[in-house]
């Protein structure tokens, strides 16, 4: 096999057209071989001799996509002082762009023998280990380009590329549960439905499936176990595992971008799949344990766990944090992707023991010319302590606001003490987001995510029902803010059915409706469940995957409606703040751009959101006090809003407020469904809010639509004898 000299950049293998350049680092190595594997497993090695800054590296002018290959690292085996060189072990590239086969967890992966973890096991592991791939990075990305959605006109929708297509009847058998199937035309078309502007998909770098779920029968069906960064995860691939996989999520890519839809990844930075010191070598551990992983200071044969997997990705490395920024970067400007959404994302923000805002990590995102530009979103905690982060990161980031989880769930199950709070996030949480000059765009605005409950499961247990995952139930978050609504589980009474169906609209309109980032998990809008599981990490089956034949379609409809009713009015996604001041209008006093109203329609005053058995408040949103502009500058504007939160068992009269607001009022939102649909209501009169429902009213206006605008822009819901909801329509929108 011919070997060139080769170059220390770019890390990886880097094929040109005619030949590969190989490049891997390593401080503290003495030999590294570069291995290469042919279809029948043939092993060829060829040693590098070039070392520039710690990286090893040649170039091999024979070598063409689709070679098989991986490394051996010589170096002291020294678990004490960090060192875990084994060259036995074959390992993954950090930097492989695709990989091949898995592992199966033989013996001979790990370092050392079973039940003896001070001994040194010398079994070669390449039969058993999953290897790299040399791609073809060529594309034909003709007509592709960064559709740059603003934050305030985005509607995500979390998905598992699985669990999303593994059951819909329109895609093809071979192309269910695969990046093909997610760009499928009936799974767009769904999409484009409801509004989305942004698919956040759960973890497709390349992950590892967990030695004791296969025990158990189970596997990682989640993916938040990665063992390569710049790889899309091969199982997930229609074509094959040789490169294809590359192909195929570009494909993909490609496709939700033409039709208008943004790509969001999950990210998992934070650790790899070798775990703690008792896991195998398959990678980072047997290249340069110490730069890649932080051990502990007095014993480094320990790791350092700030993510609850046995390991912590050294963030303090200057290699460790180039892998990270180097990934991102990739994944922008070769796979075309829109963003990240980083798990566990202050493990990164750890560079000593502290969460720190100003560490390293944040310091090179911020300067960085192409990661700075796309949507950065944190999951703002981790394991450790003092590691619950909501509101604390850097003015670049948005996050995944979990308060507002909290909050609306406490809220519409009738939770005493909640309306403050309430009033706090669905405006877009100022007191988390505004002392550091961010907007209410920072939240991400979700009641249900892949970690919990499914909606229609947050409204039918009081409890988990884990017995599935084989933890005796003691897994998942047991203090879930849910409510069964009267009977725990399935049940047949037309009541619980209909409040059930009702509370679905009211966290569904609740959120979309919110200042802030709405995000949907997929399968809420069409009743999915998980029979009460609400730790599904292991479940990759029936149970977790998304059920078409068995839609709500009523709740689709409904969704799909709100979801324009948002898109249409600014009102609804602000880029700013609310601040209270008063607003020029044409003629009389001015008005605030948000006024929050008793029963009786007078102002709220603090007594009143101190009332702990109170549950129930309106709001009017001013819409000529949006105080923004559109792209060509000019001021937008809009109606006036009223909207009533009723989470009192009981209905509600509220008096609506005088002809300073509105002369009159149309009903666009009845989660209830009880407002009759062509009633108009007066200044000064009243209207009834049902019991646990949400009104939304609009200002009145005579319009005559044209046929083909006719948008079901009256969104009032009759809740049926099953609990669902029949949507009338078109209607005067």
């Amino acid at each position: 096999m011919q070997s060139w000299p080769g170059s220390a950049y770019p890390l990886g293998a880097t094929y040109d057209g005619s030949g590969t350049n190989f490049a891997l680092f390593s401080e503290g190595a003495e030999k590294v071989e570069l291995c290469l594997f042919d279809d029948e497993g043939v092993e060829t090695c060829i040693e590098l001799y070039e070392v520039d800054a710690f990286v090893w590296h040649a170039y091999l002018p024979q070598v063409q996509p689709g070679q098989r290959y991986g490394y051996r690292v010589h170096g002291p085996y020294d678990p004490a002082s960090g060192q875990r060189f084994n060259p036995n072990k074959l390992l993954l590239d950090p930097y492989a762009k695709a990989t091949a086969g898995a592992i199966d967890w033989d013996q001979s992966l790990f370092s050392y023998t079973f039940g003896d973890p001070d001994s040194t096991n010398d079994e070669d592991s390449a039969k058993h280990m999953m290897m790299g791939v040399v791609i073809n990075p060529f594309f034909d990305w003709a007509g592709d380009r960064k559709l740059r959605i603003p934050y305030n006109e985005s509607v995500i929708y979390e998905a598992h590329v699985k669990g999303l297509t593994e059951l819909h009847p329109e895609v093809p058998d071979e192309q269910r549960g695969t990046y093909a199937g997610v760009a499928h035309p009936a799974v767009i078309e769904h999409l484009l439905k409801l509004g989305i502007t942004a698919i956040e998909l759960m973890p497709v770098h390349q992950f590892v499936n967990d030695s004791t779920l296969i025990d158990k029968g189970l596997s990682n069906y989640w993916g938040y176990n990665t063992i390569g960064f710049f790889a899309p995860q091969n199982t997930y691939s229609s074509t094959g595992d040789r490169g294809q996989q590359v192909q195929e999520f570009k494909g993909m890519v490609k496709s939700l971008h033409a039709a208008g839809i943004e790509v969001i990844l999950d990210v998992v930075y934070n650790h790899t799949a070798e775990g703690n010191h008792l896991g195998p070598t398959l990678s980072f551990r047997g290249i340069d344990n110490a730069a890649y992983y932080r051990l502990m200071e007095d014993d480094q044969r320990y790791y350092m766990d700030y993510t609850g997997t046995g390991n912590t990705l050294n963030v303090r490395h200057p290699h460790s944090l180039q892998l990270i920024m180097d990934s991102l970067r990739y994944w922008v400007t070769e796979m075309h992707v829109d963003g990240f959404r980083f798990d566990l994302a202050s493990a990164l923000a750890r560079e000593f023991y502290d969460v720190d805002r100003l560490s390293t990590f944040f310091e090179l995102v911020q300067q960085d010319p192409v990661v700075s530009q796309v949507k950065l979103i944190a999951e703002p905690w981790d394991v450790g302590p003092g590691g619950y982060q909501v509101g604390n990161f850097p003015p670049q980031w948005t996050e995944w606001n979990g308060k507002y989880r909290d909050t609306v769930r406490d809220f519409w199950r009738g939770e005493p003490s909640t309306l403050g709070e309430f009033a706090s996030r669905f405006t877009g949480s100022a007191d988390l987001y505004e002392h550091s000059g961010r907007r209410p765009v920072a939240s991400i605005n979700f009641v249900t995510a892949h970690d919990g409950f499914t909606l229609r499961d947050l409204v039918s247990y009081n409890e988990k029902h884990n017995d599935a995952n084989g933890e005796d139930n003691n897994d998942g978050e047991s203090h879930n803010r849910s409510w069964n609504c009267g009977a725990e589980g399935p049940t047949d009474d037309p009541k619980v059915l209909r409040l059930r169906a009702r509370q679905q609209r009211n966290f569904i309109a609740t959120m979309l409706l919110s200042q802030g980032v709405p995000m949907l998990l997929h399968g809420d809008e069409l009743g999915r469940t998980q029979l009460g599981n609400n730790n599904t990490y292991a479940q990759d089956s029936p149970l977790s995957w998304v059920h078409w034949d068995a839609e709500d379609q009523p709740l689709i409809e409904f969704t799909a409606a709100v979801t324009r009713l948002r898109k249409e009015h600014p009102t609804f996604r602000r880029s700013r703040f609310f601040d209270g001041r008063p607003v020029k209008r044409g003629a009389g006093e001015p008005l605030p751009d948000i006024v929050w109203l008793t029963t009786d329609a007078s102002e709220m005053e603090p007594d009143d959101w101190d009332s702990g058995l109170s549950r129930s408040v309106g709001v009017f949103l001013n819409g000529q006090g949006i105080r923004a502009r559109d792209q060509r500058g000019n001021p937008l504007s809009d109606v006036h809003f009223l909207l009533y939160f009723n989470a009192h068992d009981e209905d509600v009269d509220f008096a609506l407020p005088s002809s300073e607001y509105a002369e009159s009022w149309d009903v666009v939102i009845d989660t209830a469904g009880e407002a009759a649909d062509s009633q108009v209501f007066e200044a000064g009169g009243q209207i009834v809010v049902g019991a646990r429902s949400m009104v939304v009213l609009r200002v009145h206006r005579e319009l005559e639509i044209e046929p083909d605008h006719s948008v079901a822009a009256s969104l009032t819901a009759q809740a049926d004898a099953t609990g669902a909801i029949n949507i009338p329509g078109p209607s005067v929108g």
